[in-house]
């Protein structure tokens, strides 16, 4: 995972719009926003009006390493990085120095495209919560282990003007992300003398 290390201010969470899924059998989403899979009706859904567009997270039940459902109303932008825990863990909880193992799948807000995704890689990435963006930062400390939590991202607590993720990522895409906090690592060993 290259995410660029954090840079830029601290941001307020800005007003966001929360909404559940309806009661009947057809799941329905605020105006403008993508509608939510019969199959997802009964989860904890999130729903972000953006500046533009807007975003619905959704997970299942049983989706123990299956990324949540992220569906886009593109180009979907925001002003202030929001965060949301879809699914509350009972671990320890996450400190900025913490090793943590998470999974994780990033899109692209203006094209909805992934850009990353360590569900599709089939197995969990470890890393210090200092050493990634703001808004991916953020989205983590706190946090308790087990937790599965949605965090939409500016460029300013993101990659910034000059974009990233190899690419896919421009100055100025807004970023989205869904994670799934499996577990605290070991810190590596020191390296010794002479090695």
């Amino acid at each position: 995972m290259k995410l660029k290390p954090l840079i830029l201010v601290p941001a307020a969470v800005a007003a966001l719009a929360l909404a559940g899924c309806s009661s009947d059998d057809s799941p329905k989403a605020e105006e403008g926003c993508p509608p939510v899979p019969a199959e997802y009706k009964a989860n904890p859904t999130w729903q972000v009006e953006g500046t533009s567009g807007c975003a619905v997270f959704t997970v299942t039940d049983d989706a123990k390493n299956q990324a949540p459902l992220i569906e886009i109303a593109t180009p979907f932008s925001v002003d202030e990085t929001q965060v949301k825990t879809l699914i509350a863990g009972k671990g320890p909880k996450v400190a900025e120095d913490s090793n943590v193992n998470v999974f994780y799948e990033g899109v692209n807000g203006t094209t909805e495209s992934v850009f990353d995704s360590a569900y599709e890689r089939g197995e969990p990435t470890a890393f210090q919560p200092k050493g990634v963006v703001k808004g991916f930062k953020q989205a983590l400390v706190g946090q308790n282990v087990g937790s599965t939590v949605a965090v939409v991202i500016p460029p300013k607590d993101g990659y910034g003007e000059e974009g990233g993720g190899d690419g896919y990522i421009g100055g100025e895409d807004t970023i989205v992300f869904a994670v799934k906090i499996m577990g605290l690592a070991a810190a590596p060993a020191p390296a010794q003398a002479g090695q």
